[in-house]
């Protein structure tokens, strides 16, 4: 299993060719509460940068892109019922969907953890 991170603060767990894609807890912070979750369709196909979910709190609605490309496989139904799941593990049961990836090599443009804390001190700055 491999962890990379997006400057649109969303995380990717890899796995094989599939990859499991949420928001970090740093962007849930900046989120604040989470009201609702628009979830991408099964089967959708989609490429990387593409807006494919959308996440609304009470601050503000997001969109959530696809880190990479590859077709929509799974979606975390529970966000539909609870989508406060968000706020209260966003990189674990607060995930959004799962992807199976087309081009493993775009993985390469991604951030790794040490990256992507780096990114979010500057971010504060």
């Amino acid at each position: 299993m491999t962890m990379k991170y997006t400057r649109e603060h969303e995380w990717l767990r890899i796995e094989g060719e599939i990859a499991t894609i949420g928001i970090t807890f740093y962007a849930q912070e900046q989120l604040g509460d989470v009201v609702f979750v628009e979830l991408p369709d099964i089967d959708t196909n989609c490429d990387q940068g593409a807006e494919v979910a959308v996440v609304e709190s009470v601050k503000a609605a997001s969109d959530i892109y696809a880190p990479i490309s590859g077709t929509i496989i799974e979606v975390n139904e529970d966000l539909s019922e609870r989508p406060e799941l968000i706020n209260e593990d966003p990189e674990n049961d607060g995930w959004f969907f799962r992807i199976r990836l087309d081009d493993i090599s775009e993985l390469d443009a991604l951030l790794d953890e040490a990256a992507y804390q780096e990114f979010i001190q500057e971010e504060e700055l």
